[in-house]
């Protein structure tokens, strides 16, 4: 089965030479465009895409409101930003916002090839460009306990990992076979013993303690 595919961005002309470079690729079917985030939102219901493309700078509802929206109404469709922002806020919002990843413009077809077929997988897939302001320290405003103060039980780590990793609680739930229920007890732990609430928080930890697997 191809990955369906909706493009959202507000340049009619970028859709369609992104719509035509897509088209040529058999594991890919692009089923509908939409040019703000409002218009994606309604079509995501009709079309229950595999995958959004999201531009984030938008007229009315912009990509990171419009991801939100999704993530909440559509826990499985997966967003991958595809923009022209290069800069950290927008990474980190877009993030917070439950997009499973952020590429940009300027990058190959290969590079964009590999950031959807790696955020199918259920990985997280950061444009190499933009990984370092990822991975930067936590902000001087967060002060997590450190994981030695905490003992996390073994089940608490993998799933640490798989939030990290970008999963949803239900694709946790599928991926351990145990009940999203029981993957949202394990989250509040996890931030009762980490004091994070935010993804991203969660993969600073998990870079900064070695708990992300290599790709």
């Amino acid at each position: 089965m191809p990955i369906k595919i909706i493009i959202v961005d507000d340049h009619g002309l970028f859709r369609a030479g992104l719509h035509a470079l897509l088209a040529n690729r058999p594991e890919i079917e692009v089923i509908g465009e939409a040019a703000d985030g409002d218009t994606a939102v309604r079509l995501i219901y009709e079309t229950r895409p595999d995958l959004v493309l999201m531009d984030v700078s938008m007229p009315g509802l912009n990509g990171i409101e419009a991801t939100r929206q999704i993530k909440e109404r559509y826990p499985d469709t997966r967003v991958l930003a595809l923009t022209v922002h290069e800069n950290e806020s927008m990474l980190r919002e877009m993030i917070r916002a439950g997009a499973s990843g952020y590429i940009i413009k300027r990058a190959v077809e290969s590079e964009l090839i590999n950031a959807i077929q790696a955020v199918m997988r259920g990985n997280m897939y950061v444009h190499p460009a933009m990984t370092r302001m990822l991975f930067t320290d936590i902000s001087p405003s967060i002060k997590p306990k450190d994981i030695n103060d905490e003992t996390l039980t073994p089940r608490e780590l993998v799933i640490l990992k798989l939030l990290a990793r970008g999963y949803t609680n239900r694709q946790i739930a599928q991926e351990l076979n145990i009940s999203p229920r029981t993957v949202e007890g394990h989250r509040s732990s996890l931030v009762g013993k980490l004091g994070f609430h935010s993804r991203v928080d969660l993969i600073n930890y998990a870079e900064k303690h070695g708990l992300l697997e290599p790709k």
